[in-house]
């Protein structure tokens, strides 16, 4: 049975809203598949706006992994702006995919990809557009199984009222088995209806459905127990991790926004996973062990990935891309490649001490140089060793020397405020490195017109890392050191002028510490703040927290607890965390020590290099860490012109 699309309701509404291009799909490479010749059918969601959601890596892979099944279909959907918003429910317009403008309720699943908390008030409105009840316990089997996935999914008790479903890890895998779960359902005749399709996915170990879980609180607001409440579910739900990159080279065709967008660029991962440690880092812990993708596996994707859309920018993606085992070689081979064609690459994520000069002319070898990007993340020695991010400010130095006298003008440094045994000195010290960036590269470059842009994020205590027992530094602390550090920078004027400073207020960060490190509790505040006009809260013009903060009052107080209590409040080691039931691999005890290792300002080493410290995760999870030399080569693609390559099917030799 056929859907029909909702654009002839929706057509008439758009030139009243900003930006209608957003809403009217078509872009290059989408995928429209007729509704009736599928048996399984996917609404895959980002839930914020268009323009951040449609570069989104994870749901772009997705969508063309399922696309690729001939009986299944994958469209995509994102969170619309208030003025359609208005308009949508005064003309009973329901939420709608922008590839065939196909009502989001007649999907079997709603997969949802939350790379921030601060995303959840989205997903409720993207629900009640769609006329799916709120509530998972509402839903009838004609309702969509309502999937929530992304770095955020490793913690979704917040929201566990709301989704009926969660993976955690890598998606290009766990979605072919979750269809074909669905498929035979749905061919038996829905045996059981949603409460056995439900089951049948929970059996699978990989897929967590809150409702088959009871937590029980003790008296001090503690969480006492958290227990199935049914046969054939597990204890521990274990995250899902693709080993052989090389086997899913996605995307192959990526998707050309419409609009603009936040990244205008064809992106390769070049490697997943992390070990160097830093202890803040939720996506270096839950994303090991490290696997690197071959160079000419890189360079296959980026030569279809350049024909299919025509971008004249390649991102080479991963936590830190310089790491991988063979950087120095694809850059090279690929600015080879690509010399006398338009095509320019980048590395989005670098490290001081994974970087040098060649690597830098490799990227900047057609002519652009943009500027550089590193992130000490503390400004003091002393946070660094806290935080173990490994980098010194002489090597900083040594490096943004050697740029500015190869003619770079512009380096940003990030940092971060608010991290555990911050003091105000280890602030101010920020404006100190910065002053020493600008002297040293004025002293190498012999010239004065250059800048150096420190951009400061507050820090949140995440999910399975070693500061998910810290306390959350407050927003006012947070506010006054950043104060304090704008004040140092523009006191010597000489050098203050060439330093930019981008910083957020401690407040949103406050409360996705919330959302962050929530349990099910939270859910009643989300829901409130929704209902009184929250949207967009990882937009800080949309962004309230005087809103936050009065649904934390209503709705945690009478329950004995508060926003301070899961925010400021450091952890004990004998305390169940929301997310214990939640197997990312690392070991808890493993995670305990290093947090000590940290209060004692105590470095660790990068596994790749070292023996084993015994994280858990390559045993817990079948896995080793994947990484090369391969000492394999790209050959060129020939002929090279200007414009676009030309395909050539001989990749390697």
């Amino acid at each position: 049975m056929s859907v029909e699309s909702v654009f002839p309701q929706l057509e008439p509404l758009l030139p009243r809203v900003s930006k209608p291009v957003q809403y009217v799909g078509g872009e290059l490479n989408a995928t429209v598949k007729p509704w009736e010749q599928a048996n399984v059918r996917w609404a895959l969601m980002y839930p914020d706006a268009y323009e951040v959601g449609l570069p989104n890596q994870g749901v772009m892979i997705l969508y063309e992994i399922l696309n690729e099944l001939p009986d299944v279909l994958a469209e995509r959907t994102y969170a619309v702006w208030s003025d359609l918003e208005k308009l949508m429910r005064e003309h009973g317009v329901p939420q709608f995919t922008v590839d065939g403008h196909r009502p989001v309720k007649a999907f079997d699943v709603l997969g949802v990809s939350f790379a921030t908390e601060l995303g959840y008030t989205n997903l409720l409105n993207a629900l009640d557009l769609a006329g799916i009840p709120l509530h998972a316990a509402d839903r009838t089997t004609d309702d969509p199984v309502v999937l929530a996935g992304g770095h955020a999914a490793f913690n979704p008790e917040p929201i566990a009222d709301f989704i009926d479903a969660a993976v955690l890890g890598d998606g290009e895998e766990a979605v072919g088995q979750i269809t074909d779960i669905i498929r035979a359902w749905k061919a038996d005749g829905r045996p059981g209806g949603r409460d056995e399709l439900l089951t049948r996915l929970a059996e699978t170990g990989t897929v967590y459905i809150p409702r088959f879980y009871d937590v029980a609180y003790a008296e001090d607001g503690r969480i006492a127990s958290v227990t199935p409440n049914r046969e054939r579910v597990p204890e521990v739900v274990a995250k899902r991790t693709t080993m052989d990159l090389d086997a899913w080279p996605y995307p192959k065709q990526p998707l050309v926004p419409l609009a603009e967008s936040v990244h205008e660029r064809m992106s390769v991962e070049i490697f997943r996973g992390c070990t160097r440690g830093c202890r803040f880092c939720q996506a270096g812990m839950i994303t090991r062990p490290v696997r690197e993708r071959s160079i000419d596996g890189i360079g296959a994707m980026v030569q279809q990935g350049l024909a299919a859309s025509g971008f004249e920018e390649v991102g080479l993606l991963s936590l830190s891309s310089a790491d991988h085992s063979e950087i120095g070689e694809i850059t090279k081979q690929l600015a080879d490649r690509y010399t006398g064609t338009n095509t320019g690459l980048s590395l989005p994520s670098t490290r001081v001490d994974a970087f040098n000069i060649d690597l830098a002319n490799e990227l900047s070898r057609n002519g652009r140089r943009s500027g550089l990007t590193f992130a000490p993340e503390g400004g003091s020695e002393r946070i660094r060793r806290v935080i173990n991010k490994m980098v010194s400010e002489e090597d900083l130095i040594k490096t943004v020397s050697t740029a500015y006298a190869n003619g770079w003008r512009q380096v940003k440094l990030y940092f971060m405020c608010g991290l555990p045994t911050e003091t105000d000195d280890d602030v101010l010290q920020i404006a100190e490195m910065a002053r020493n960036v600008i002297r040293a590269g004025r002293e190498a470059s012999g010239q004065k017109d250059i800048r150096c842009t420190i951009s400061i994020g507050g820090f949140v205590p995440k999910p399975h890392t070693p500061f998910q027992w810290a306390a959350q530094t407050d927003p006012d602390t947070v506010d006054a050191r950043l104060r304090k550090l704008r004040e140092a920078v523009n006191s010597d004027r000489r050098i203050g002028r060439s330093i930019g400073m981008r910083y957020h207020d401690g407040k949103p960060s406050h409360i996705e510490g919330l959302l962050s490190r929530g349990d099910r509790r939270v859910g009643r505040v989300i829901e409130r703040v929704w209902r009184d006009g929250g949207r967009f809260d990882g937009w800080s013009e949309h962004f309230s927290y005087e809103r936050w903060v009065a649904a934390c009052d209503a709705e945690l107080t009478p329950l004995g607890v508060s926003l301070a209590w899961y925010t400021t409040r450091e952890r004990t080691e004998d305390e169940v965390l929301p997310w214990d039931h939640l197997d990312s691999g690392l070991d808890k005890q493993w995670l305990w020590d290093d947090w000590q290792d940290a209060i004692d300002e105590r470095e660790q080493d990068d596994c790749r290099w070292t023996p084993c410290f015994d994280c858990g995760v390559c045993p817990a999870m079948g896995t080793d860490i994947e990484i090369g030399p391969t000492g394999r080569k790209l050959l060129p693609i020939s002929p090279v012109g200007q414009g676009t390559p030309v395909r050539n099917p001989a990749l390697t030799q």
